[in-house]
């Protein structure tokens, strides 16, 4: 049996990401009404595919749609909200999730702490409102 390393593993996780988003992109699929108004609404903060997340040091790997990656630390006042806004926690969270996320600044400046993560997918009408502003 072929093991495969986690460094393939993501990589084939982002291509996935990036022609996914790339689809929406070039499909130009209309908005509806009922999309605009997905589970959980409004999602505040920026858009990522969790990549990684290392419990014991409570990080989250996170990649954007532009493909920048960032390391993103959680503490015990983070707040995690599945889709509809409903309590989870940091245990349930999984690479390959897709998530929103508002951060603040460490004491020390230098490490970005969440805030708030939110599970919920880039639905066409997310993604013309953020990325593709007229």
């Amino acid at each position: 049996m072929r093991k495969t390393s986690t460094r393939s593993h993501f990589t084939h996780l982002a291509l996935a990401a990036a022609l996914l988003l790339s689809a929406l992109l070039l499909t130009g699929a209309p908005i509806t009404a009922a999309e605009a108004q997905a589970p959980g609404g409004n999602y505040s903060g920026d858009f990522f595919i969790i990549t990684s997340v290392n419990k014991r040091n409570h990080e989250l790997f996170l990649k954007a749609p532009t493909e920048v990656t960032k390391l993103v630390l959680v503490s015990d006042k983070t707040e995690f909200l599945d889709q509809e806004g409903k309590r989870m926690t940091f245990a349930d969270l999984h690479a390959g999730d897709t998530v929103y996320v508002t951060t603040d600044r460490s004491s020390a400046g230098a490490e970005e702490v969440a805030a708030r993560v939110q599970e919920g997918p880039m639905t066409s009408a997310i993604l013309h409102s953020r990325y593709l502003k007229q």
